[in-house]
């Protein structure tokens, strides 16, 4: 009878919390949730390394994903919008994310970019990951097939520094590169252009801050070329204004 009793208490303390544990740990049927961050809304005013001053005008970029822990619907969309012409840069991207680490989606889908008024818009296929390296440096990298095989890619790198409570300045580097020349986008071989910027966010809220800052632009190869057989500039600073939100 002793023995019986002993058999049964040895089963209530290991059975019965490794049921409990069973219960609690992490599922794949995670609630579905969703995010959306304006993570620039501002107002640029740029003068070229020529000494031209081009039109000031209001630029874009959002994220925003819908689902679990595990998968993901995510969407952007980027663009500058200048005051006196039509819309350019335009960049749209619809991709659905798994979370292969802690921190880390693997990314695919597709795009659609359309840099210049004036030039046509193309379709891709997307490949690319993003995520949060050591030191809590956000990056993401991309891989782009274009409806007729063109291959491009692109990274961006940023990073958060808490000055104070509210005060955040925020770097960010982005750089675009691409295998073939696509001459009806003004698209070289190999290096493409380089964008450096730097940001000082107040935090009103966590969810909502105005900024200032500055950014550097430039275009290398062919891609320089293009646009200097447009009479363009290839490259200039931009001083900028607007606000940070998520929700």
């Amino acid at each position: 009878m002793r023995c019986a009793f002993t058999l049964v208490s040895l089963a209530c303390t290991f059975v019965i919390p490794l049921a409990q544990a069973q219960k609690i740990a992490p599922v794949e049927d995670s609630p579905i949730r969703s995010y959306f961050l304006i993570d620039q809304l501002e107002h640029t005013t740029t003068r070229y390394t020529g000494g031209t001053k081009a039109d000031d005008a209001l630029r874009f970029n959002t994220a925003g994903w819908v689902g679990g822990d595990y998968n993901r619907l995510w969407a952007y969309a980027e663009g500058t919008k200048p005051y006196n012409s039509k819309l350019e840069g335009v960049d749209l991207q619809l991709l659905y994310g798994r979370l292969v680490a802690p921190f880390w989606d693997v990314q695919a889908g597709v795009r659609y970019a359309k840099p210049r008024p004036e030039a046509p818009g193309r379709s891709y296929a997307v490949f690319g990951v993003q995520g949060m390296a050591p030191y809590r440096f956000e990056v993401q990298a991309a891989a782009f097939v274009s409806e007729r095989g063109n291959v491009s890619a692109r990274a961006e790198l940023e990073y958060e520094l808490l000055l104070t409570q509210r005060w955040v300045l925020q770097p960010r580097l982005a750089t675009n590169i691409a295998l073939q020349k696509v001459r009806e986008q003004g698209i070289g071989r190999g290096l493409n252009d380089v964008e450096m910027g730097l940001r000082l966010r107040y935090e009103i809220r966590r969810e909502f801050g105005p900024y200032v800052g500055a950014s550097w632009q430039r275009s290398y190869g062919g891609t320089a070329q293009f646009a200097r057989n447009r009479g363009e500039d290839i490259g200039g600073w931009s001083l900028v204004a607007g606000v940070r939100a998520w929700f």
